[in-house]
């Protein structure tokens, strides 16, 4: 009579251990934890320390769509479509270019395509490209690997990235030449070749530290060598104005037959030479392990032997020649 009269608080005041509301001692006994909780991140320190082989994160690559018009790398099949007249004006009625080897240039898998390189606006690495998407009995695009610098000029990063130039770092590198199977362009004379003046033409300037064959050794990838000769007529360089390079900011102020007096049209200005472009035969690193990239002397005597190769093969092609505008 007396539980019945008190009120219906007072009923609920005193819980018993068994109550859902504060956890019966059966939950506990099941490793009820009250103070668990649901959205708790994993501890990560319970994760083994040993560190994922790189190689297995390529499966998050997504996979190449020959479709697609702007690809991961920004490259861009409607801008080349676009260029197609010009490029195709250049390649087959003003240079009126010779290719020869493009046999050696692989059908599939990844490659590192080393040039020399020349002119003051270099019209070389455009041509080999356009040779290769054009007169390869398998036609693949190409990207080049370029300096940083050209990101630093207004709308020049946007066009070049159309075009499928490509930072030239390491993780790029391995990441088109070996995971993607592509095709990269890299010049290894860089801004000391595209400099010289006109009668350093056709003269190799030192192929850096040998970096290009780490990135093949790394990658797993042969190396084709290339000789290209017109490119050091087609734009030529007859001085460099120090101070005006300091004013301008540019990398170099070339005084040329087009350069300064016609401004930025000298880019389309150049002298009809005729081109011969020479792949040669494929440098085999299979033998080679990521590991030996590492060995300074080996790197450095493999790129001493491909620019000696491709030396010898412009002297032969400035040799036979009778003509600069006729070959």
């Amino acid at each position: 009579m007396a539980e019945a009269s008190r009120s219906p608080f007072e009923r609920r005041v005193h819980l018993s251990p068994d109550s859902p509301l504060v956890g019966s001692l059966r939950q506990a006994d099941e490793g009820f934890d009250p103070r668990s909780d649901d959205f708790d991140l994993p501890d990560r320190r319970a994760e083994p320390d040993a560190e994922p082989d790189p190689r297995s994160l390529s499966r998050l690559i997504p996979p190449q769509e020959p479709g697609r018009q702007i690809d991961d790398w920004g490259r861009s099949e409607t801008a080349f479509r676009l260029a197609d007249p010009i490029l195709n004006f250049y390649y087959r009625y003003w240079f009126r270019v010779e290719l020869q080897g493009i046999e050696n240039v692989p059908s599939s898998g990844g490659a590192l395509l080393v040039s020399n390189h020349s002119g003051a606006l270099p019209p070389d690495g455009p041509m080999i490209m356009h040779g290769i998407r054009t007169e390869h009995p398998v036609p693949r695009p190409v990207y080049m690997l370029g300096e940083h610098w050209f990101k630093g000029y207004p709308g020049v990063g946007m066009l070049t990235n159309k075009i499928g130039l490509v930072a030239a770092h390491p993780a790029n590198a391995q990441r088109l030449l070996r995971d993607e199977g592509r095709l990269a362009l890299v010049f290894p004379e860089g801004q000391k070749g595209s400099r010289k003046l006109y009668w350093q033409r056709y003269k190799l300037r030192r192929f850096g530290r040998g970096g290009f064959v780490k990135t093949a050794m790394r990658a797993g990838v042969p190396i084709i060598p290339i000789a290209v000769v017109g490119a050091e007529e087609a734009m030529p360089i007859f001085a460099h104005v120090p101070l005006l390079q300091r004013m301008t900011g540019l990398i170099y102020f070339p005084v040329n037959h087009a350069f300064p007096h016609f401004g930025l049209a000298a880019g389309l200005m150049y002298l009809p030479a005729k081109f011969k472009i020479r792949f040669l035969e494929p440098v085999d690193l299979s033998r080679y392990g990521p590991e030996d990239a590492e060995d300074v002397a080996l790197v450095q005597s493999l790129a001493e032997d491909i620019r000696g190769a491709i030396q010898r093969e412009l002297d032969a092609l400035v040799a036979s020649r009778e003509s600069l505008w006729f070959g």
